[in-house]
């Protein structure tokens, strides 16, 4: 770091989310610059660097987390990528801050979980944003409290207004329903252990082969029942909701109770368009956050275990999608090094 103490943060990946990121990081946040992106597209990552004064642009990870002046890497490049940029960073000994998913599939997620504890300590924060919303930090701080008792239910709504062409049911588990199923295991302080998937019959706007929505339930080793309605195209907006059922009283979050606004013949207010505007405020928590503990020499937020546990999740979620059958969620026995 500098001598005021500013992380130089390699960005590596510049699509969406990356961009995002890197104005994030340059506009919004304190204590951090952008100093170096990534992108395969060597002309877009120009593009994005010329944002940031001093950021040189990189076609390589592992050169831009070789280059002066990077302390910390933020991947937001395709889940296929991650684990090679990981493994990469923990070679260098740099604390990341992985975008969902930490990897596609268990196997290499194991593999991450499996380095970084031969580096002795923690160096990765996995991007499940949703624990930086200050509606579901209330909700988890209400629930561990203990004053509505038990929680026996967890309804969850998680609703897009569309999604690309390329978009598949299994997707709607992997890319979608991976929220909830973090979620669901950091308010409820429970691991899930099966899941299974109903499909109504689909929506007369949805684009074929998409089966939309779908009802996914997750069984947890404390008994507890979480459904998720997934809506990729109900067309009007995007809402994330969620429902507490407990011993003695239920929560709710994500109504969006903003201004109410009345007009002649009508009232109402505005439904978010996409996830980026509805969690805008998470996702700068949320760096805001990593950024903070970096530069005090630590690793905080969900880890490379919180990031394993959902990709085991979504594996049984997606075999459960294809079978219509209850199907149990196989994954190891959480290691001490993550407790």
């Amino acid at each position: 770091m500098t001598q005021q103490g500013t992380l130089g943060v390699a960005v590596i990946g510049t699509g969406k989310m990356g961009a995002d990121h890197v104005r994030r990081i340059n506009e919004v946040i304190s204590g951090a610059r952008v100093a170096a992106v990534v992108d395969i597209d060597e002309a877009r990552a120009k593009a994005v660097a010329d944002t940031a004064d001093g950021c040189q642009a990189f076609t390589d990870p592992a050169a831009a987390m070789a280059a002066p002046g990077v302390d910390a890497v933020l991947i937001a490049s395709p889940g296929p990528a991650h684990e090679a940029a990981l493994l990469s960073a923990f070679e260098r000994d740099l604390p990341v801050l992985c975008e969902k998913p930490l990897t596609p599939d268990s196997a290499s997620a194991l593999r991450v979980l499996e380095a970084e504890q031969k580096l002795g300590h923690r160096r990765v924060q996995v991007g499940f944003m949703r624990r930086y919303d200050t509606e579901f930090m209330k909700l988890k701080a209400l629930l561990a409290g203990g004053e509505l008792g038990r929680p026996l239910l967890l309804h969850c709504r998680h609703r897009n207004a569309s999604v690309h062409s390329y978009f598949t049911n299994e997707m709607m588990i992997t890319d979608s329903v991976v929220h909830e199923m973090d979620q669901s295991r950091w308010l409820l302080e429970q691991e899930i252990t099966a899941v299974t998937v109903l499909k109504p019959t689909p929506s007369s706007l949805s684009p074929e082969p998409l089966s939309d929505p779908q009802l996914v339930v997750f069984e947890t080793t404390g008994g507890a029942i979480v459904n998720v309605e997934i809506f990729a195209t109900c067309g009007f907006g995007y809402q994330v909701q969620a429902e507490a059922v407990c011993e003695r009283g239920t929560a709710r979050v994500g109504d969006a109770h903003g201004m109410l606004v009345n007009r002649p013949g009508t009232w109402g207010g505005e439904i978010a368009p996409d996830f980026v505007a509805r969690f805008e405020e998470a996702y700068d928590r949320e760096v805001q956050a990593w950024v903070n503990a970096t530069r005090r020499g630590e690793i905080e937020g969900p880890s490379a275990w919180d990031g394993y546990a959902a990709t085991a999740v979504s594996e049984a979620g997606v075999r459960a999608q294809a079978t219509g059958e209850r199907t149990a969620v196989e994954m190891i026995e959480r290691p001490a090094f993550y407790s």
